[in-house]
């Protein structure tokens, strides 16, 4: 765009989205609306001064990080604004876009979950979306700990595309730890954040997040969740935009399945295998099945050599729930140091992981 400072103005607007321009159709029309129009479209007195005497050394910022390599200002109405997002009744008129912009337009499925899932839950997060990925779905989610950066990898596994939405300005990575996977996310898909620079990644901005990633997607996958999870809010956005909602079950035993066994009470569709999204998302993603055989992640084999008959019965004591190692020398009959013992040489050999508590976790097929 030739000037970008209008749009910048207009992403430093509090709370300002496409359900408040009403019969505005050119969002810069605002910045010469009188205050009585805007007060009539919601603007309160916080919105209004921040349209009318922005900062200039705010948006002197935001021009300098724009001049870096493969960053881009993506505004309402333009052609490579996504579709899907348009769609929703708050869209954001502004998005900060750093890798490729044609990115956020790619047929996108969101996956989501636990800040703190079991290691099960990380694979099976990773393998969906590595799977999802080949067959040509972006796979979008919010660059989190846990099964949101586990989804991410898996795309970047398969060679797909990725798509990250932050809660805060692309300046800043949050979580700091996942700065380099920002880095590889941005290299094949695309970083996208609706707040300008300096915005810190408070509480109240990953709500407005969600929005976005269950706003661009086709439907969204919930692969782990607590029931108080930030991800039961992306899939009731994703519900509340029309879009479908997905759910993987779990044990009744796992606190972090009680979310997804919510949401499937609720109405969300049951997933076993990624064929089931295909299935439900029908024609909508018929180009893309064509040309891929999609396989679900098969929780029921382990990887590697046969194991003897001891090593064997441990692990059907494990079965798929998180369990402790007196859960386990309760239910093989196994002494306490055979137990741990045995556990050591299955965690090294990649079957079972360790999990806060002392608790340990099988781990799926290949991982």
């Amino acid at each position: 765009m030739d000037d970008p400072r209008p749009w910048l103005t207009l992403a430093r607007v509090p709370g300002l989205h496409a359900g408040h321009l009403g019969p505005v159709t050119d969002p810069l029309a605002l910045a010469v609306e009188s205050r009585s129009g805007l007060v009539s479209l919601g603007f309160g007195d916080p919105a209004i001064a921040a349209l009318r005497h922005p900062d200039p050394d705010a948006l002197a910022r935001d021009e300098a990080w724009l001049a870096g390599a493969n960053r881009w200002l993506v505004a309402w109405g333009s052609p490579d604004y996504p579709p899907l997002l348009a769609a929703i009744a708050d869209a954001p008129l502004v998005l900060f876009v750093e890798g490729t912009a044609a990115a956020l337009s790619l047929p996108q499925l969101a996956i989501v979950g636990s800040r703190n899932p079991t290691q099960l839950g990380r694979d099976t997060a990773q393998q969906f979306a590595e799977h999802l990925a080949s067959a040509g779905l972006a796979i979008t989610s919010g660059l989190a700990l846990g099964i949101d950066a586990a989804a991410h990898r898996g795309a970047l596994a398969a060679g797909g595309s990725t798509v990250a939405v932050l809660g805060c300005g692309l300046d800043t990575v949050y979580p700091r730890e996942h700065a380099g996977l920002a880095r590889e996310i941005a290299a094949s898909g695309a970083l996208v954040s609706e707040m300008p620079t300096g915005t810190p990644p408070l509480r109240q901005h990953f709500p407005r997040r969600n929005r976005i990633i269950s706003g661009l997607s086709v439907g969204t996958l919930v692969v782990e969740a607590a029931l108080q999870s930030g991800s039961l809010i992306t899939a009731r956005l994703a519900s509340d935009q029309g879009r479908e909602v997905f759910a993987i079950p779990g044990s009744i035993h796992n606190p972090m399945a009680r979310g997804c066994h919510r949401l499937i009470r609720q109405g969300a569709k049951l997933v076993e295998t990624a064929d089931d999204i295909f299935t439900e998302l029908g024609a909508l993603l018929a180009g893309l099945r064509a040309g891929a055989h999609v396989e679900a992640p098969d929780v029921q084999e382990d990887s590697g050599p046969a194991l003897d008959k001891d090593y064997e019965i441990l692990l059907d004591a494990l079965g798929f729930a998180p369990a402790g190692i007196d859960t386990l020398v309760a239910r093989t009959g196994f002494a306490t140091d055979v137990v741990a013992s045995m556990l050591l040489i299955l965690e090294l050999d990649g079957r079972v992981a360790q999990q806060p508590g002392g608790l340990y976790c099988r781990r799926l097929a290949g991982k």
